[in-house]
């Protein structure tokens, strides 16, 4: 299947872009950081001039979407839970969009300084992509206070993205 990584994080370089790096080589993924994006923040009057439009148009050319993001104060990057809001429009101003959701499968790869992450970090994406009608496939947590080791990670990596096909 034809998948995309969207990295939102605030270092392009970090634990987290390294991670979605790897699952992009096991996968053959598409990457996408968005710090290379202009993205508003949800506007009601959809008065907007960013890329959003441009990126959601190709990303919904993808059946799987890894969204990968380091864990901040227990929730998505700043990058991530723009991005996350923006997916407002696609319900209110182009719901045509929106229904290209429908069916596409997701999952997420974090990082964070905790040995395990709090359930309400997985639970906003959970419950995001229901909502969406998108099909969760899980997790892959890494836990790395200071830089990845990305050996120790592999197998719960490689595992995820198996479950993605």
């Amino acid at each position: 299947m034809k998948t995309a990584i969207i990295l939102g994080s605030s270092r392009s370089h970090g634990n987290t872009s390294q991670l979605a790096h790897y699952a992009k080589q096991v996968i053959n993924a598409d990457y996408f950081d968005l710090r290379n994006y202009e993205i508003s923040p949800f506007d009601y009057n959809n008065q907007y001039q960013d890329d959003f439009n441009q990126l959601i148009s190709t990303l919904l050319q993808y059946e799987q979407l890894i969204f990968a993001t380091p864990m901040y104060w227990y929730s998505a990057s700043a990058q991530m839970k723009l991005f996350l809001d923006r997916l407002s429009d696609l319900l209110s101003f182009d719901k045509d969009k929106g229904r290209l959701l429908r069916g596409k499968q997701a999952a997420l790869l974090a990082t964070g300084s905790d040995i395990k992450p709090p359930e309400c970090f997985e639970q906003v994406f959970k419950l995001s992509f229901n909502y969406l009608g998108i099909n969760y496939k899980g997790m892959s947590y890494c836990s790395c206070p200071g830089d990845i080791d990305l050996d120790s990670h592999r197998d719960n990596i490689n595992a995820l993205m198996n479950k993605l096909g």
